[in-house]
């Protein structure tokens, strides 16, 4: 006899799939724990023990929600499923550091048309991998079948993050001074924002291809696209505790100047030196094959610059050269200056 499929199944939706995705996922998890954590996977809640808070005067929690947007194009078309969760754990984690705080723990969300357990458990691996990297746990997440909505090879991921900090010890455009460094922290590559001006330009106007070799770039324009963002948080928490820092900003979607900006006080703008670095070749062929302008390629990417620090100047000489040992490749970016007007960032 003809086993029959149940309703649901028959809708399209695999719940036996989504079980062996998360017996694939759970050792993946299991490596991305802190001591805080209470239980493990397949409860209804993650549990994270508060009660490691109490040497804290007056705890502070930071809390951040992200993606990845268009990127995950790129991992669906190159069927590379494991590096897209540095992507995302660092849109959020790294969204929490420059205030300060240090990120404790993240939950996921992976919708898709339909769960392949081993491409799940593949991306799932990599957001654990990203959570070890930034110190945080992963207590949790869902993964959500949507038949009809996505198809069978189309996914999303989203994610959220809690970090903690001290109030007295938030970082922000209170304490920055006119005289701060701008210190300078390279990005690995375009990191996980302005895709869609990418995808644009580079395969719909231009007609490359992923596998393409593009020679400026040292490989294919798919392994390039694919670069994972870099993850600042264990690296921005060490500066934070060594030197004496202002403000930071994560250089996410608008650009430098407008991230930094964020974080800029009234009557203050950050004068940044355009000479102080060269953008990686991704970024200028981007301009030159879509005829970018200057303005417009600004305000779309991070332009080579992933994250940026504002400190004393006594104390810049000390920032580059942890930042530097710890593998981070930094530099003096610019200085802080009294301008009237609005808090303000420019490029000259």
């Amino acid at each position: 006899m003809t086993e029959q499929k149940s309703a649901y199944a028959a809708a399209g939706v695999d719940i036996e799939a989504g079980d062996r995705a998360v017996e694939l996922m759970k050792a993946h998890v299991a490596k991305a724990r802190r001591p805080e954590v209470l239980g493990g996977l397949g409860g209804f809640a993650g549990f994270f023990d508060a009660s490691a808070f109490k040497n804290y005067e007056h705890p502070v929690l930071a809390t951040s929600t992200d993606g990845v947007g268009t990127k995950v194009a790129i991992a669906q078309a190159m069927d590379k499923h494991d590096t897209i969760g540095f992507d995302l754990i660092g849109m959020l984690v790294d969204d929490l550091v420059v205030a300060g705080a240090e990120p404790l723990f993240v939950t996921d969300y992976i919708a898709c048309g339909k769960v392949v357990p081993e491409r799940i458990a593949a991306i799932v691996g990599g957001i654990a991998d990203a959570c070890v990297a930034a110190g945080c746990a992963l207590v949790g997440g869902e993964t959500a079948e949507h038949p009809g909505l996505l198809g069978p090879d189309e996914y999303d991921i989203a994610g959220a993050t809690t970090g903690i900090v001290e109030k007295s010890k938030i970082l922000g455009a209170h304490l920055v001074r006119a005289g701060d460094v701008v210190i300078g922290m390279a990005a690995s590559g375009l990191h996980s924002n302005g895709y869609s001006l990418v995808r644009h330009v580079l395969l719909e106007q231009a007609g490359w291809s992923l596998d393409k070799h593009v020679d400026e770039l040292g490989r294919t324009l798919g392994e390039e696209l694919l670069e994972p963002t870099k993850v600042y948080a264990l690296d921005v928490l060490d500066l934070i505790r060594n030197v004496e820092v202002h403000a930071m900003s994560h250089v996410t979607g608008g650009g430098l100047t407008n991230n930094l900006a964020r974080v800029m006080p009234e009557a203050m703008t950050a004068v940044l030196q355009r000479s102080s670095w060269t953008p990686p070749s991704i970024f200028q062929l981007v301009q030159q094959v879509g005829k970018v302008s200057q303005a417009d390629i600004d305000a779309t990417l991070n332009m080579g610059v992933g994250m940026v620090a504002m400190v004393p100047a006594s104390d810049a000489d000390a920032a580059l050269a942890l930042l530097n040992g710890r593998g981070v490749d930094s530099w003096v970016l610019g200085e802080v200056q009294a301008v009237e007007g609005p808090g303000a960032a420019v490029l000259v």
